[in-house]
């Protein structure tokens, strides 16, 4: 025994089993006796063993009445609530599956530690497992207990969701105007406005049609309002979706007002819809040029406004749902849409000793440069989630450096140059092409701007210069074509070709001639090969 207190308790060799299986202290001999009594008093004190104990003891009741959903998530909590879990199997009224099953399943999981049980067809059933924390002689008592508990709850959300359905989705939308998103920003009404415009916008410019857009978008936080979601935050999105599917909506629209909350979470997957990802893009990018221009943006490891997880949703979308717009574009114009006095707001023109409501003269006429200025800081911050989102798949920051140099206008063709680059540098001929442009890079920077056009082929002397530049304009001129198609992996490809007469050329020519013309000439040269690789990617970051 080793002597000594901690939180309290003083070390002893006297433990305690199960307190109704094991009414008896418990004399602790030997360490490695410890997990065995305590077993046979009925507490698992291993926690991996109750889990597992957990497992087994839901596959045992679950025979005959279906699948149980068990996450590891409620399997922790279970396990750490329980010492010697038992599963008893329950039911519920059939009535009560009219009511959304999310609102049910979240019911079940968050409020009882309950587990839902499904069908076969994936549907959820009536049925449903508790895990009590004893063996009892009257297990139909328990069963009783735990369905008595859970209808009363079951009771309040039917009575909710009827209440819900008894107005039209849309009848809800002045409502928004007296919810205050954010003082300077105006109510959700506001937020709604600026986020249908952002829709039409973005539709038009994606092929989706841009009047389901406005009309999805102008429904799309009307359910913050219902009863269900007051009841079941977690549950927004959906009950505006289970809403309008009752209300005989479109189904695409419908299914876009729970959409466009994707990805709530980091693993979670973007919205599946084409509808759903204009409003999700829309949605994103009008907080982040809300509260942006509020002067709000994240600091150190502070981010109220989980404006990272925001920008990484909208990088993701655009991304993984093959989205064509122009970044810098859409966010200069969801600034456009943001009031002038929240952008006063954010010049904290109150420390000049002047109201944020009445901005002077000279803060409205810097407002156009607000704009522009924080449209780049947005796109930079953007960037910045991508760069985690790419380290994350095995791409190194090099990479990723190479391609944000060449600040690709949408983020669907900066993850193209990515790809493209990323499986380039795996052939053998790409490390003599990133050396070249180092070399070249580093010449350049030596000699500061050069103004020189590439030359003649006639108006050279050296054989190896006369090489180069032929290759050179060869090059350019398909490898322009390639890159005006997206067909960045060729065109690197086309480019490495000119590794011979690059390498005959740094052998056998001075480019730092003493000779100004020749030195000009040359380093034109060097421009070029530079500025053929960088319409894909900077390869001098690698």
């Amino acid at each position: 025994l080793i002597e000594g207190q901690v939180l309290g308790l003083r070390s002893e060799r006297i433990s305690h089993g199960h307190r109704f299986h094991a009414g008896q202290a418990l004399h602790i001999t030997a360490a490695d006796t410890w997990l065995q009594a305590l077993r046979e008093a009925r507490v698992l004190a291993d926690p991996l063993e109750r889990r597992e104990r957990i497992r087994s003891e839901v596959a045992r009741v679950a025979t005959g009445i279906g699948t149980p959903q068990l996450s590891q998530a409620l399997l922790d909590e279970i396990a750490n609530l329980t010492e010697w879990p038992v599963a008893v199997a329950c039911r519920f009224d059939r009535e009560f599956l009219s009511v959304p099953h999310e609102a049910l399943i979240t019911t079940m999981e968050a409020n009882q530690k309950f587990l839902p049980v499904f069908d076969a067809a994936g549907q959820l059933s009536e049925h449903f497992i508790g895990i009590a924390n004893i063996e009892s002689r009257d297990e139909a008592e328990v069963r009783k207990g735990y369905e008595r508990v859970i209808r009363p709850r079951f009771a309040d959300a039917r009575f909710f969701w009827d209440e819900d359905l008894q107005q039209p989705l849309a009848s809800l939308c002045d409502g928004l105007r007296e919810v205050t998103y954010q003082r300077e920003l105006g109510s959700l009404w506001d937020k709604t406005l600026r986020v249908t415009e952002l829709s039409r916008l973005i539709a038009n410019r994606s092929g989706v049609d841009a009047a389901q857009a406005v009309q999805a978008a102008s429904l799309s936080r009307c359910d913050l309002l219902t009863r269900m979601v007051n009841e079941f935050p977690e549950l927004q999105g959906m009950v505006g979706r289970r809403i309008a599917e009752q209300q005989g909506a479109d189904p695409a629209l419908a299914v876009a007002l729970d959409e466009f909350y994707a990805p709530r979470q980091a693993a979670d997957n973007i919205a599946g819809s084409a509808l759903g990802r204009v409003l999700a893009v829309a949605d994103r990018v009008d907080t982040l040029a809300g509260i942006f221009a509020m002067g709000l943006k994240p600091s150190g490891n502070k981010d109220p406004y989980a404006l990272r997880r925001a920008a990484l949703a909208l990088a993701r979308t655009m991304i993984e749902g093959k989205l064509e717009l122009d970044l810098q574009g859409l966010l200069r114009e969801a600034l456009e849409q943001i009031p002038d006095t929240a952008l006063a707001a954010g010049l904290k023109i109150h420390k000049r000793g002047q109201s944020s409501n009445s901005p002077s003269a000279d803060a409205v006429v810097n407002i156009g440069a607000r704009r522009a200025q924080l449209a780049e800081q947005l796109r930079e911050f953007i960037l910045e989630r991508l760069r985690g989102y790419y380290l994350n798949q095995g791409i190194p920051s090099g990479v990723f450096e190479a391609v944000a140099a060449a600040t690709p206008s949408s983020l669907t063709d900066f993850d193209r140059r990515i790809r493209a680059l990323t499986a380039f540098l795996q052939r053998p001929e790409s490390q003599s092409l990133v050396a070249a442009n180092k070399r070249a890079a580093n010449l350049l920077r030596k000699e500061g701007e050069v103004h020189a056009a590439l030359p003649e082929v006639s108006t050279l002397q050296e054989p190896a210069e006369q090489e180069l530049a032929s290759a050179l304009r060869v090059t350019a001129e398909q490898s322009r074509v390639l890159v005006e198609a997206g067909s960045y992996g060729e065109s690197l490809a086309l480019i490495a070709e000119l590794e011979t007469p690059l390498a005959r050329f740094f052998a056998e020519v001075m480019v730092l001639d003493e000779d100004p013309a020749k030195r000009a000439r040359r380093l034109a040269m060097l421009r070029q090969l530079q500025e053929l690789a960088c319409e894909i990617a900077d390869l001098s970051r690698i």
